[in-house]
C-alpha cells in the first residue's frame, strides 16, 4: 500500500492529509459551537493556522522528549534528536505526540485570547468537542503508518501488522489489538458527550467546564489503553504518557469539583453569559 500521493517528485503523505482533515473538521464543528454562543465563527478560521502550527510543534517536541522504547533501543533518543536537527523536524513519517499537541495548541490559544481580549475559558469550551473529533480522525493516520497497535490478539477485529513494522520481539506475530481504533472510538464518544453536556446542562455549567470534562474523559481512556500498548514512552522506568494522563485526570476532576462546591459563588452558568445565537445565513 502506498504511503502517499506523488505530485511530480514530491510525495504528500496520507498521514499528513488525515491530520489536515481532522483539523478542518474540528474547525468546522468549533465554528458551529461559536455561532450557538453568539460569537463570530470566523474567529475560528482566523486562529486555526496559529493553533495548528503550535500543536504540531508541541506534538513533535513531546515525541522528541518522550521517545518510545523501541526508538531508544535503536539509539534514537532525545540526545539523538538534539544532535540531528534535520531528523528532529522531519515529521513526514509520523512521530507526533497528542499530549504535546494539546499543550502547544492551548498555549497558542491563550496568547490569541490575550491579544484579542476575549475569554480563554470560553474558547477552550468551544474547541473541546472539535478537538476530540480531530483526535478521532487523526488516529487513522496511525493505522496507515502501521503504528500505535496493542498487544497480540486473535480477536475477530485484530489488525495485521506488516513484518517491517513489528517490534523485534514480536517478529513472528502477525495480529494485534487495533489500539488506534479503540482510541478513535473513545474520542468520538468523548465528542458526543461534550456536545450533549454542553446542551443539556448549559444552565449548570461554568466557563471552562466542558474543557475540564474533556481533560477527564480523554485521559481516562488513554490511561487504560496504555496497559495494552507494546511500545510505551518510558522516562526513568515510568510510562510518561500514562503517568501524565493520570495526573491530568485527577487535577481536572478536582478543579471541576472545587468550582462547583467551594468556589461556586464566584461563577455564573454559561447560559447567563451566552449572547443571542447568530442567525443562520439565508
Amino acid at each position: 500500500m502506498p504511503d502517499g500521493i506523488m505530485i511530480g517528485n514530491f510525495e504528500i503523505k496520507f498521514y499528513g492529509i488525515i491530520i489536515m482533515i481532522g483539523a478542518l473538521m474540528a474547525a468546522w464543528l468549533s465554528s458551529r459551537e461559536a455561532k450557538k454562543r453568539g460569537i463570530d465563527p470566523e474567529m475560528i478560521w482566523d486562529m486555526l493556522p496559529w493553533l495548528l502550527v503550535a500543536a504540531i510543534i508541541g506534538a513533535r517536541l513531546w515525541h522528541i522528549f518522550t521517545p518510545s522504547a523501541s526508538l531508544v533501543a535503536l539509539g534514537i533518543d532525545t540526545k539523538y534528536y538534539l544532535t540531528h536537527p534535520l531528523d528532529a523536524i522531519n515529521i513526514r513519517n509520523g512521530g507526533l505526540g497528542i499530549s504535546g499537541a494539546v499543550m502547544g495548541g492551548a498555549l497558542a490559544l491563550w496568547i490569541y485570547t490575550r491579544v484579542k481580549k476575549t475569554s480563554f475559558a470560553t474558547w477552550v469550551d468551544i474547541i473541546a468537542p472539535g478537538l476530540a473529533l480531530a483526535q478521532a480522525i487523526g488516529r487513522w493516520g496511525n493505522f496507515l503508518n502501521q503504528e500505535l497497535y496493542g498487544r497480540p490478539t486473535n480477536l475477530p477485529w485484530a489488525i495485521y501488522i506488516r513484518p517491517e513494522n513489528r517490534l523485534p520481539e514480536y517478529a513472528n506475530v502477525a495480529y494485534y489489538h487495533p489500539m488506534f481504533l479503540y482510541e478513535s472510538i473513545w474520542n468520538l464518544m468523548n465528542m458526543a458527550l461534550l456536545l450533549y453536556l454542553g446542551k443539556k446542562f448549559k444552565y449548570k455549567l461554568y466557563r471552562g467546564d466542558i474543557f475540564l470534562i474533556y481533560l477527564i474523559v480523554y485521559p481516562l481512556g488513554r490511561f487504560l489503553l496504555e496497559f495494552i500498548r507494546l511500545d510505551p514512552s518510558n522516562i526513568g522506568g515510568i510510562n510518561a504518557n500514562q503517568t501524565l494522563m493520570a495526573v491530568i485526570l485527577i487535577l481536572s476532576a478536582a478543579a471541576i469539583l472545587i468550582k462547583h462546591t467551594l468556589l461556586k459563588e464566584r461563577f455564573v452558568p454559561v447560559s447567563e453569559e451566552i449572547r443571542t445565537p447568530l442567525p443562520e445565513p439565508k
